[in-house]
C-alpha cells in the first residue's frame, strides 16, 4: 500500500498513499527555540505523567513506547497529514516517491476512528480483489483496527512479495462483513499511460506524481504527437490520482503552460513562502485539453488542475475533488525516523485555496457505479473528501467549510472509467468536447479566410 503524499492522498491517501504533496527536506532538525515558562510547565506535567505511568501501569511500560505514543498523539491533534515516521516507515516513504514498494496498493485515511480506503491502486492486488472506495477496514488478520493509527495500519498491511494478509472490510449497503484474502505483492505505480483515442486524439493517465512522471509524460506526448499526425486535442486524466510530490505537480503543469504562476504556497514562515511558474521552453501549448477529475483527485493533481482552470489552458470535467491544499514538509531527524509536519497552505494561480473545498469542475458531471456485486450494492457510495476527516486543516478563505456547490449537472449518472470510450462517458464526453472545438476552429479559420 501507499501513503498519500502528496496524493497522497488527503487525508493521508496511503500507500500508495494519498500520498501527499511532499517537500522532501534534507537537513535534519537541529535548532530548538528558547522554551516559554508556560510551556516549560506542561512539559513538567507530562514528565511527571510519564513517571506516574512507568510506576503505577499494571503491566511494565517501556520509555521508548510511552514517548513514541505521545508523539504520535500530538501530531495527529494537529490534523490528518502530520505524523511520526519510525527509520521503518521514512523508508518506506521514499521508496513510495520512486512508485516501488511491497504491499496492497491501497491508498487510505482515517475517518471518524476508522480506517478507510481512498483509492486501491490501479494493477494492484487491492485493486484486482475488488475494493473500492468508501470501504472501511475493520480487521487486519484478526486484529480490530479500532483507533489503529494510519502508521501503525501502513506496516500491517505492508509486506514481502508473495506473503498472505487477510483484511475485513465493511462496505456501504452490504449487511455482512467482506473478507478479502490477499496476496502481497511487489507495487510498481506506472504513474503515466496513454493512447491514440482516435486520430489526432490523444489520451493520457496519470496516476500519481513521482519522481519521474514529468518526463514519462514529456516521453508520452512526443510519442503520441507522432503516431498517425499531430496531437489536436489532448484527454488528461487525473481521476483517483491521490497526488504526490508537490515539484512534480508543478513541472507537468508547466509542460502545458508557457507563462504565468503555478502555485504558491503560503506558511508561518519565509522558507514556507513559495512561488512557482511557467516556463515557455518545451511548452505544449498548440492544442485544446480536457482534463478529467473525480473526488479521489487529490493534493499534487488539484495543483494541476487548478493551474490549467485558472490559465483557461483546459476544461476541467467530472466531480469536484478531494480538497487537500496543505503542504507537508519530510523533517528528517537524526536517528533515522522522521517528521511529517503540515507546513503551508497551497493556492491556485488566481489566490483560491481548495483545502476542505477542493476544485470545482468547469463541467460537472456525476460518474455512477453500474456494476455492482450485489443488487443492493448499486448505490453511489458516499464521497470521502478532506472535508469529511475530523481534525483537518481549517481553510482561511472559507473558516466554516461552507461547501461550494457546484452548478447541477444535465448529464445522468455515468460508469465508471473504462479503457473503453464508449463504456466511459466521463471520456467520451471529453472527446466530444475536443472534437467540437476542431470543428468550431477549422470554420472560424474558413471565415477568415472568405
Amino acid at each position: 500500500m501507499r501513503l498519500l503524499k502528496r496524493h497522497t492522498y488527503p487525508a493521508l491517501l496511503l500507500i500508495l498513499g494519498f500520498a501527499l504533496g511532499l517537500f522532501l527536506s534534507g537537513h535534519a532538525v537541529t535548532n530548538v527555540s528558547a522554551i516559554p515558562r508556560e510551556d516549560y510547565d506542561s512539559l513538567e506535567t507530562f514528565t511527571n505523567i510519564l513517571s506516574i505511568v512507568k510506576k503505577n501501569y499494571v503491566d511494565e511500560a517501556q520509555t521508548k513506547d510511552l514517548i513514541n505514543g505521545a508523539i504520535n498523539g500530538m501530531l495527529n491533534a494537529l490534523d490528518p497529514h502530520s505524523a511520526y515516521l519510525t527509520p521503518d516507515l521514512y523508508k518506506e516513504l521514499q521508496m513510495d516517491t520512486q512508485g516501488r514498494f511491497g504491499g496492497l496498493g491501497i491508498e487510505i485515511t482515517v475517518k471518524d476512528g476508522t480506517l478507510t480506503v481512498v483509492s486501491p491502486i490501479e494493477d494492484s492486488p487491492a485493486y484486482k480483489a475488488g475494493i473500492k472506495p468508501g470501504d472501511q477496514i475493520l480487521k487486519i488478520e484478526d486484529e480490530f483496527t479500532k483507533d489503529l493509527t494510519l502508521m501503525d495500519a501502513v506496516k500491517k498491511m505492508r509486506g514481502p512479495k508473495g506473503s498472505k494478509i487477510t483484511i475485513s472490510i465493511k462496505r456501504e449497503g452490504v449487511s455482512e462483513l467482506l473478507d478479502f484474502n490477499l496476496i502481497r505483492d511487489t507495487i510498481r505505480v506506472q504513474s503515466v499511460r496513454s493512447r491514440v483515442l482516435e486520430e489526432g486524439y490523444a489520451y493520457i493517465r496519470l496516476a500519481q506524481f513521482q519522481e519521474r512522471s514529468d518526463r514519462d509524460l514529456q516521453r508520452a506526448l512526443e510519442k503520441l504527437n507522432s503516431e498517425k499526425g499531430a496531437i489536436r486535442g489532448l484527454v488528461l486524466d487525473l481521476r483517483n490520482n491521490p497526488g504526490g510530490l508537490l515539484t512534480q505537480a508543478v513541472r507537468v503543469s508547466d509542460l502545458f503552460l508557457d507563462s504565468g504562476m503555478i502555485v504558491y504556497t503560503d506558511g508561518r514562515l519565509e522558507g514556507q513562502k513559495q512561488k512557482y511558474f511557467a516556463h515557455k521552453e518545451g511548452s505544449w501549448t498548440d492544442f485544446p485539453m480536457v482534463v478529467l477529475v473525480n473526488g479521489g483527485s487529490a493534493s499534487a493533481s488539484e495543483i494541476v488542475a487548478g493551474a490549467l482552470q485558472d490559465h483557461r489552458r483546459a476544461v476541467i470535467l467530472g466531480t469536484k475533488t478531494f480538497g487537500k491544499g496543505s503542504v507537508q514538509t519530510i523533517l528528517p531527524l537524526d536517528d533515522s525516523s522522521a517528521l511529517r509536519l503540515t507546513t503551508a497552505r497551497y493556492y491556485t494561480p488566481k489566490g483560491r485555496s481548495i483545502q476542505a473545498t477542493g476544485i470545482v469542475p468547469d463541467i460537472v458531471m456525476e460518474n455512477s457505479p453500474v456494476q455492482e456485486a450485489k443488487p443492493d450494492d448499486r448505490r453511489q457510495r458516499p464521497s470521502l473528501r478532506e472535508e469529511n476527516i475530523p481534525g483537518h486543516l481549517q481553510n482561511l478563505q472559507n473558516p466554516k467549510n461552507q461547501e461550494i456547490q457546484p452548478k447541477p449537472s444535465v448529464q445522468p449518472p455515468v460508469q465508471q472509467p473504462s479503457d473503453n470510450v464508449e463504456n466511459d462517458a466521463q471520456l467520451k464526453r471529453a472527446l466530444d468536447l475536443l472534437k467540437g472545438w476542431d470543428v468550431f476552429k477549422q470554420l472560424a479559420q474558413k471565415r477568415a479566410d472568405s
